[in-house]
């Protein structure tokens, strides 16, 4: 009985991490100028070198540690302990809050309205470009 432990496999880090993102296949591949098949392909490799992986990265919004070393137990740890803990959430038992909740879907939308436009600035490139 071998006491070694499996290499990760980071195709399949790579697909957990797009689907906890909502993300298809199909967007991370118009992101990264690939096709779906690409990214298939990709997810199904054990190992991805380090520059493919960095590019993956950016399209994830995650770093390339994030991915090297993702497991479903840490997500599930760091989700309980987020959801545990008080924080900067106050204290939901008393009901009692130390932000101002405006504030923060004043924030939320503000971002979602940049990722819109940069989004649509990366369309109006690859149309230019054709």
């Amino acid at each position: 009985m071998s006491t070694a432990t499996k290499p990760k496999h980071i195709g399949r880090n790579i697909s957990r991490i797009r689907e906890l993102r909502g993300m298809k296949q199909e967007a991370l591949a118009m992101a990264m100028g690939l096709s779906q098949q690409a990214i298939s392909n990709i997810e199904g490799n054990e190992n991805i070198d380090d520059e493919k992986l960095l590019e993956i990265a950016n399209a994830l919004g995650v770093s390339t540690e994030a991915i090297k070393s993702f497991s479903e137990e840490n997500m599930i740890n760091y989700f309980n302990t987020f959801h545990d803990s008080q924080g900067n959430f106050g204290n939901f038992g008393n009901n009692t809050c130390n932000f101002n909740p405006l504030d923060k879907v004043v924030e939320l939308y503000e971002r979602l309205v940049q990722v819109e436009k940069e989004k649509f600035e990366y369309v109006e490139k690859l149309l230019k470009e054709k």
